[in-house]
């Protein structure tokens, strides 16, 4: 079921497509607030209740993706208040989402908001988050179904989206980059998140700023289509992302052949 929070991702991702980055962090602003005040519209949720899934990351995660392109836009004023609202709010979800493990991911997000608007801290904030994981690790029974979860999703995508500009749209943030090698030991293995982040995530982003592009999040791909060809670079690899049609290259609208 299409909700308003998805019509405003939509509008976002065709503002990216556009290169109206600006445009773009206001539409995944909209977003963002309408998923925080309600984040399962079907299900009548409450984004203050105890919900062992975290529907709610998407609000943060699309809060990080504003400050981001704000970033890009060169807008940095605005992308540091989105990230202090997304800060203050996963502080506050840890009132919600009572599992230890995903109070660290909310950590970890609370680092990210830190590395996309450039802030003081990033390291201890990920740090922070990493040393979460690890105290949290006993309480985890399964580790893969938790890191599959919508709020480990949530915290994931905006790397994975801010990658793909300096990897000509293909997915440069992998499973394994983001998680440990050993799933039987849960705290280590979800502490990898924050280190990996920690790692890469300010590079990625400086990067993109100064690129001044944001690539559209990854849908569905096809390599060489023969009906549809994109009108910047010229190639045939298409992304269906948030209803549209763009290019796997470079995120622009393609055009049908």
């Amino acid at each position: 079921m299409e909700t308003d929070a998805d019509d405003r991702v939509a509008a976002a991702v065709a503002a990216l497509s556009e290169r109206e980055t600006e445009h773009a962090g206001d539409e995944f602003t909209r977003a963002a607030w309408l998923t925080l005040a309600d984040p399962r519209p079907s299900e009548a949720q409450s984004p203050f209740d105890a919900d062992d899934r975290g529907w709610v990351g998407a609000g943060l995660r699309w809060l990080a993706v504003a400050a981001v392109a704000y970033r890009v836009a060169g807008r940095d004023a605005r992308a540091a208040r989105r990230s202090a609202q997304g800060i203050a709010v996963a502080r506050d979800l840890h009132t919600a989402l009572e599992m230890p493990a995903q109070q660290a991911c909310l950590n970890e997000f609370v680092a990210d908001f830190r590395a996309v608007a450039d802030m003081d801290g990033v390291e201890a904030a990920y740090t922070d988050a990493a040393d979460a994981y690890r105290a949290a690790g006993d309480t985890v029974d399964d580790p893969h179904r938790l890191a599959t979860s919508p709020l480990f999703e949530a915290a994931a995508a905006p790397i994975k989206q801010v990658a793909r500009g300096p990897s000509n749209g293909e997915i440069a943030v992998e499973w394994d980059d983001l998680h440990g090698d050993d799933p039987a030991n849960p705290g280590p293995f979800l502490a990898a998140r924050a280190t990996y982040k920690r790692q890469r995530f300010p590079s990625l982003v400086a990067r993109v700023v100064d690129e001044g592009r944001l690539a559209a999040p990854r849908g569905t791909t096809a390599y060489g289509d023969d009906h549809h060809r994109c009108p910047d670079c010229g190639s045939s690899d298409v992304n269906w992302t948030a209803g549209h049609v763009l290019c796997l290259r470079c995120s622009a609208a393609m055009e049908r052949v």
